[in-house]
């Protein structure tokens, strides 16, 4: 689950981490009244969204008026930002940070992450901050800093000296990163953080270290231990077919090609977008209905799929182990019946009660085209999928 910057540096603030102070506004007067209530006599505008590259995309903003602050807050609120992480759909700006000024003498990139090559919460650190890391690893490796924890130990004063010798931190400044090392630390794992990512983390032209950006995500299976983070949840942030599907219990990630999927077990899911690929075409989606799904579960999988205009063909392949092939057939029947299928629909059975299942499906009036095995129901949907074109 992702939240937004100015919760994730409300909940850093809990753990003694220092960042800038700063009011969310979902209206033009709450961004005017944030703003009078800061001081000033600079203020930064920001977009809330849940992307990265807001400033080039006209959702940052810094200011030096009130009547700038109501200025931008109208501009913002309602847009759509475009980012190279939105996609060119862009994110409609629901809300606003705004924010005191800072007087920036150095930009700096720190994150903490879950590294799971070594199993270790891991620590990046950067002289290149501002700037997107994947840009810095590609052009200037040797700029960045990787230093990973060992969880026997956990985080120690000398990794945080490491990394803000690595930042080039000297004196007070030196002992403020320490300090920030180990609370961003006890933030990451108290939280069950999966990434904090600090970009940028600025010193001030007072000597100050503040982190001046901020993005958490975090484990969506330790959410319930953690019901205020989960409260801070923006479901307009996310794929509205992902959040019905998480309603329902199933495992969705929409993706950008043609034929829907729908796989018991996520090995499974992964082979069969795989082969779809490999025949020529592209998985529309993951979708895992688990291993013990109803007939009313899989009814809601296969309208999750076809809620995606840009789905053409449907591919179901169901190995029944504790799921019952009988019953993917009954609720694939249903779900075409009450979504009036319009789409090729190639189906794939093999084991518990799958003589049951087939009978089903041919007994059903509907034109579902049954699969042999994996290989042949790949082909089959994408030609059926290209034949319908």
């Amino acid at each position: 689950m992702n939240i937004h910057e100015y919760q994730a540096k409300a909940v850093l603030k809990e753990f003694g981490v220092p960042v800038a102070r700063g009011i969310p506004a979902f209206t033009v007067d709450e961004a005017v009244k944030a703003a009078e209530e800061l001081g000033g006599p600079v203020w930064v505008v920001k977009a809330q969204i849940h992307a990265g590259g807001r400033g080039k995309g006209g959702g940052v903003k810094v200011v030096k008026s009130i009547d700038e602050v109501r200025a931008e807050a109208e501009r913002m609120l309602g847009m759509t930002l475009v980012t190279h992480q939105t996609g060119p759909q862009g994110k409609e700006v629901h809300r606003i940070y705004v924010e005191d000024g800072s007087d920036i003498d150095r930009e700096l990139y720190l994150s903490c992450l879950v590294d799971r090559a070594t199993s270790r919460i891991a620590f990046i650190a950067s002289t290149e901050g501002g700037m997107d890391i994947e840009e810095v690893a590609e052009k200037t490796p040797e700029k960045i800093l990787t230093l990973t924890i060992d969880p026997a130990s956990g985080v120690q004063p000398f990794h945080g000296r490491a990394i803000a010798f690595a930042l080039g931190l000297k004196g007070d400044q030196n002992k403020a990163g320490v300090k920030l090392i180990a609370n961003l630390y006890k933030a990451f794992t108290e939280t069950d953080a999966s990434l904090v990512e600090i970009n940028p983390l600025v010193v001030t032209k007072g000597g100050e270290v503040v982190c001046l950006d901020a993005k958490m995500n975090f484990d969506d299976n330790a959410l319930y231990r953690h019901k205020q983070i989960a409260e801070l949840r923006d479901e307009s942030e996310e794929d509205p077919a992902e959040v019905e599907a998480a309603k329902h219990d199933l495992n969705y990630v929409k993706l950008d090609g043609t034929i829907g999927c729908m796989v018991n077990g996520a090995g499974l899911a992964m082979a069969t977008m795989d082969i779809i690929k490999l025949y020529g075409s592209e998985p529309a989606n993951f979708l895992d209905v688990g291993g013990g799904a109803s007939k009313e579960k899989v009814t809601e999988a296969f309208k999750i799929i076809l809620s995606d205009k840009n789905v053409e063909g449907i591919l179901v392949n169901i190995f029944g182990g504790i799921m019952r092939c009988d019953i993917i057939a009954e609720g694939v029947v249903a779900a075409a019946k009450e979504v009036s299928l319009q789409v090729p629909l190639v189906v794939r059975l093999e084991g518990t009660n799958v003589e049951l299942g087939k009978k089903i499906m041919a007994e059903s009036g509907l034109p579902i085209i049954s699969g042999d095995d994996l290989g042949d129901a790949a082909q089959k949907i994408v030609s059926a999928v290209k034949e319908a074109a």
